[in-house]
C-alpha cells in the first residue's frame, strides 16, 4: 500500500480500509492507497500550520532553491513517473511526458518568481511618509485534485502556494493517487516536515473536513461545477479564499478562410477535441464549421479520426487511450443517444470497440447536424466527442460560442486579423487560441469566465492567487494633523 505524507512521514494514519488503483486500460488493480478520513485530514492540517510560521519566513532565495530541487528531483525520475502516471490515468505516454514536463518546470517558474516579488512601494500622499504593499502567505492552503493531469494541477497550485510562503495539504483524486505519492517520494523529501501533505481518501470524507476545517485558508480545487458550488457553500460563512476552475464547454470555429487548410483546421481540431480521450477541461467540444465548407471539412475530420489508434497508453502506436472510468464512458453513450434521439448523426465511431475484451476504450465520434437543443452541445461531456454544427455568418459563430453557462477557453482557425480581432474582442472566455489550440505559457494566466470560475492558475496572477494584500502607511515625522479634532 502507498502511504499517506503527514508532517514529513509516510503513514497510514488512521485508516483502517483502503481503496484499490485501477489502470484504465487493463481494468486491474494497480495498488492501494489508505482510505483517510477527518482525523487524517485533521493531521494534516494541523501539521501544516505548525509548519507554516517558519517556512513563511524562510528567506525567498531558499524557498525558491528548495522548489528548484523539487524540479530536478522530477526531472531525475522522470521516466518512471512518466509510466506510472501512464499506467494509472490512462493516456498515451507522450502525453504524460508533456505533463511531467510541464510539471516540473512549474517549480522551476515559480522559484523564480518568489525571488523577486514580494510587494511593491507606492507614491506617499505625503513628504514624510512612505506607502508600500506587502503580499503575504495566507497559511494552510488545500489543494482539491483532479484524476486527468493529477501532478500538473498539482503543480499549478502546489507550486505557486509554497512559493508564497503557504504551506498545503493534497487531496488527490482517489482514482490516481499513486503518481501524486510517488512524486512526494522521490521530489518532496528535501522540504521541511509538514510544507507539503497528502491524505488519500474520497471527497466527503477528505475533501470536505479540509473545506470546513478553520484553519485551512485557501481551497484550491479544480474539478465539476456542482462540486465546486458544494465546496462555495461550505467556505462561504468562514470567508475562504476560493480559488476554483470549474469546467468548461469550449467552442472551436472554423473561419470560412480556412477551405484552402482544411487538413491543417481538421488536424488541430482533432487534437484539442481527443487530447487525453477528450478529458480535458479544455477540450474542444462543440465545433461550428462555416456553412460554405461544412460538408467537406465533416468528412474530411470523419476520415482522419477513423484512422486513429486506440491502445494503451503505453503500446508506442497509440494516439488515443482508454477513459478513466466506466462511468465516464457512459457519460459520453448518453450523450451521444441524446443527440442521435435529436437528430444528429454520428460520421465515425460512437460505440465501444469490440476488439478489447477490458478497459474503458470508447471510438473517437464524429457527429454532424449537431444543435443547442441536444446535451452534447451545452452541458459538459468530457469523452472523445465532435459534434460539429454549421454557421451561416460570423456574428452567428460569435452567438454560439457564447451560448454557454462556461467559459473557460475558445479557439478560432483563421488567417482573417478581422475576424480575429472580433472574436478574441466578443467572446467570453478566460484563453482565446488562434490557430494552436490547447498551449499554455508559464507567465500567461488560466482560468475561466461565467460558471468556470473566477480563479487564475500560472504566471503572475497565478501566484497573486497564493497572497494577500496588505497596504503600509507609514508617517515618518509623526506629529499632529490639522484634520484631526477639534474642527
Amino acid at each position: 500500500m502507498s502511504d499517506m505524507l503527514i508532517n514529513g512521514e509516510f503513514t497510514q494514519g488512521h485508516a483502517v480500509e483502503s481503496i484499490p488503483v485501477i489502470d484504465p486500460a487493463t481494468e486491474e488493480e494497480l495498488g492501494e492507497v489508505p482510505r483517510g478520513g477527518g482525523e487524517d485530514a485533521e493531521d494534516a492540517v494541523r501539521a501544516a500550520l505548525d509548519a507554516f510560521a517558519e517556512w513563511r519566513t524562510t528567506p525567498a532565495w531558499e524557498r525558491a532553491t528548495l522548489l528548484h530541487e523539487v524540479a530536478n528531483k522530477i526531472e531525475a525520475n522522470f521516466d518512471d513517473l512518466a509510466v506510472l502516471l501512464t499506467q494509472e490515468e490512462g493516456k498515451p505516454l507522450p502525453e504524460n511526458e508533456e505533463e511531467l514536463d510541464w510539471t516540473l518546470n512549474t517549480f522551476h517558474y515559480y522559484a523564480e518568481l518568489a525571488r523577486h516579488d514580494q510587494g511593491r512601494f507606492i507614491p506617499p500622499g505625503d513628504p514624510g511618509q512612505i506607502n508600500f504593499v506587502i503580499k503575504e502567505p495566507y497559511g494552510v492552503v488545500a489543494c482539491i485534485l483532479p484524476w486527468n493531469y493529477p501532478l500538473l494541477l498539482m503543480a499549478w497550485k502546489v507550486a505557486p502556494a509554497l512559493a508564497a510562503g503557504n504551506t498545503v495539504v493534497i487531496k488527490p483524486s482517489e482514482l490516481t493517487p499513486l503518481s501524486t505519492l510517488r512524486l512526494a517520494e522521490l521530489a518532496f523529501d528535501g522540504l521541511p516536515p509538514g510544507v507539503v501533505n497528502i491524505v488519500t481518501g474520497y471527497g466527503r470524507e477528505v475533501g470536505e473536513p479540509l473545506v470546513r476545517h478553520p484553519d485551512v485558508r485557501v481551497i484550491a480545487f479544480t474539478g465539476s461545477v456542482k462540486t465546486g458550488q458544494h465546496i462555495a457553500s461550505i467556505a462561504a460563512p468562514m470567508m475562504k479564499k476560493l480559488h476554483l476552475e470549474l469546467g468548461g464547454k469550449d467552442p472551436m470555429v472554423i473561419g470560412p478562410d480556412m477551405r484552402a487548410e482544411m487538413d491543417t483546421a481538421v488536424r488541430a481540431l482533432a487534437y484539442a477535441a481527443l487530447l487525453n480521450a477528450g478529458q480535458v477541461c479544455t477540450s474542444t467540444e462543440r465545433v461550428y464549421v462555416h456553412e460554405s465548407m461544412y460538408g467537406p471539412f465533416s468528412e474530411e475530420l470523419a476520415s482522419f479520426v477513423g484512422d486513429l489508434r486506440l491502445g494503451n497508453g503505453l503500446d508506442e502506436d497509440t494516439d488515443i487511450g482508454p477513459m478513466i472510468d466506466g462511468r465516464f464512458r457512459e457519460k459520453v453513450e448518453a450523450h451521444i443517444r441524446d443527440a442521435v434521439d435529436r437528430g444528429a448523426r454520428i460520421l465515425v465511431g460512437g460505440r465501444r470497440p469490440h476488439r478489447f475484451e477490458r478497459g474503458y476504450f470508447f471510438e473517437p465520434t464524429v457527429l454532424v447536424n449537431a444543435d443547442h437543443s441536444m446535451l452534447i452541445m451545452r452541458e459538459e461531456t468530457f469523452g472523445p466527442t465532435i459534434p460539429i454544427m454549421p454557421y451561416r455568418d460570423f456574428d452567428e459563430a460569435i452567438r454560439l460560442c457564447n451560448d454557454s453557462q462556461y467559459g473557460l477557453g475558445a479557439s478560432l482557425m483563421s488567417h482573417d486579423a478581422r475576424l480575429v480581432k472580433r472574436f478574441f474582442e466578443n467572446v467570453k472566455a478566460g484563453t482565446i487560441w488562434i490557430n494552436d489550440p490547447l498551449t499554455d505559457n508559464y507567465a500567461g494566466p488560466f482560468g475561466g469566465m461565467k460558471m468556470t470560475g473566477g480563479g487564475r492558475e500560472l504566471g503572475q496572477e497565478g501566484f497573486d492567487e497564493f497572497r494577500e494584500v496588505k497596504h503600509v502607511h507609514w508617517d515618518i515625522e509623526g506629529g499632529l494633523k490639522d484634520y484631526w479634532y477639534p474642527y
